[in-house]
């Protein structure tokens, strides 16, 4: 039999042409007009997982776009593996800055560009290709479970729903996903930790109607002026948080977990330089890095209200608005720092001001082990495709259905991606370097054919 490298290199061309028919499908799960299109990509993945060799493979409704299943059983002793991913992709506007038509797939400097082609439905082919491998090899010793949603890219609404009531049926040993990056080109990560969300919009009101400022300045608030107080009071001059009880569930990092984020590729004058930055600002006592990942942060979003348009307008504005976001670490719940900055916010109102302070998006941050043995899996199965150990990492995005996963299903995550920063997901241009499309299915090979091992 020939060996597993050997079968891929023969099958290359016509792998990348079926994923090309693949991103072909105009998945955008934002937009009713694609609502066809949804359906279109989950019969594609159904079709393909059947050819692929999973027998059950189907496409089960959520209440909105419907989710693919499919499983492969080998024995009711063997490791179990969960795999998540999405087929839904992200808008394509502005269409005018795309070098190619974004649902025409073309191949430019050995990277395939498509709407979809990193973020997901490149990485979610790659765990198709590697399991259609192994079973046409007999070499699958695992049992295998895929869900691959249509909702990521808004917000994954019907999926903790169906998380909750299909648990029984999604059960397994561990979950693997690969909707996360490198830390660059040859450098893979393990990512395992993932920061949280909460958003909320704060609206001032003074006076009943903008004022003259001729006429009124001086004698009366200012909405403008008391918001920007209020919100100046956030934050202590040194860029710690000044929200009482906002720090009270964030566990510091141990001495490995900083030893780890050190030994990540980063030069902090570089960063600033290519941010077109003067100076970096952040939170005392921790690195750039750390900040970034591992500290939670609030931040102003958006701030309006006054006079917008050209020239001066000399009036006293009755209203500000404001949008502000937090980044959570840790044993850290959305719901209660929301509560905490909605306090604050209050107790701080200026004189004159009225607050109205609703409370927005949440996610829950996610935190994994450092060294279970399906992480250590994968960092045998990116030695094994790349030649290097991986680094260990966390992203101060936010995926929050990582953490519904693993609060539902009370299983390790195992975050190994195989996208680049770089690679323009969610912006005009999006493309996929090849070289990882063959790294990455030959990691994901190694570490599905090695689970039944590692895994007891």
């Amino acid at each position: 039999m020939a060996t597993i490298e050997d079968e891929l290199e023969r099958a290359r061309a016509a792998q990348l042409e079926e994923l090309s028919s693949f991103l072909r499908i105009q998945s955008i799960s934002t937009l009713s007009s694609q609502q066809a299109e949804m359906r279109n990509a989950a019969a594609w993945l159904v079709d393909k997982l059947q050819r692929a060799g999973f027998k059950n493979a189907e496409v089960l409704e959520t209440g909105g776009h419907p989710l693919v299943f499919a499983s492969f059983h080998v024995g009711d002793d063997a490791p179990t593996i969960l795999m998540y991913g999405h087929y839904d992709v992200q808008p394509v506007d502005p269409l005018e800055l795309w070098t190619t038509p974004p649902f025409e797939p073309k191949i430019r400097d050995q990277k395939l560009y498509a709407r979809g082609a990193s973020d997901d439905k490149g990485p979610v082919f790659l765990h198709i290709l590697a399991l259609e491998t192994l079973i046409r090899r007999g070499e699958l010793r695992v049992n295998v479970k895929l869900c691959i949603e249509g909702e990521e890219e808004c917000g994954s609404t019907n999926l903790p729903t169906f998380l909750e009531k299909n648990a029984e049926r999604l059960r397994a040993d561990v979950l693997l996903i690969s909707d996360t990056t490198m830390v660059g080109p040859m450098q893979p990560g393990i990512c395992y930790g993932l920061r949280g969300l909460c958003a909320l919009q704060v609206d001032l009101k003074t006076a009943n109607s903008d004022l003259h400022s001729g006429l009124y300045g001086g004698a009366v608030p200012n909405a403008l002026h008391a918001m920007v107080e209020l919100l100046a009071s956030l934050h202590h001059p040194d860029g710690r948080v000044a929200v009482d009880g906002f720090y009270d569930e964030v566990v510091d990092l141990t001495m490995d977990e900083r030893a780890a984020l050190a030994e990540l590729p980063h030069d902090d004058e570089a960063y600033r330089k290519a941010l077109g930055l003067t100076a970096l600002f952040g939170e005392a006592g921790y690195t750039t890095i750390e900040r970034s990942t591992a500290r939670p942060t609030l931040e102003i979003n958006g701030l309006y209200g006054g006079f917008q348009g050209e020239g001066t307008k000399t009036v006293i504005p009755h209203e500000a608005h404001a949008k502000i976001t937090c980044r959570l670490v840790n044993q850290q719940t959305p719901a209660t720092i929301q509560e905490k900055v909605k306090k604050h916010l209050l107790e701080h109102a200026p004189i004159g001001a009225t607050l109205t302070v609703t409370l927005q998006d949440t996610g829950n941050p996610y935190l994994g082990s450092f060294d279970a043995p399906a992480v250590e899996l994968a960092k045998k199965s990116y030695e094994h495709a790349y030649g290097v150990q991986p680094y260990m990492t966390r992203m101060g995005g936010s995926i929050p259905i990582v953490e519904v996963f693993h609060r539902v299903l009370n299983i390790p995550v195992v975050l190994m991606g195989f996208s680049l920063m770089t690679e323009n997901f969610h912006a005009p241009n999006e493309h996929f370097s090849l070289e990882n499309f063959d790294r990455g299915i030959r990691a994901l090979t190694h570490f599905y054919r090695e689970a039944a091992t590692a895994l007891k």
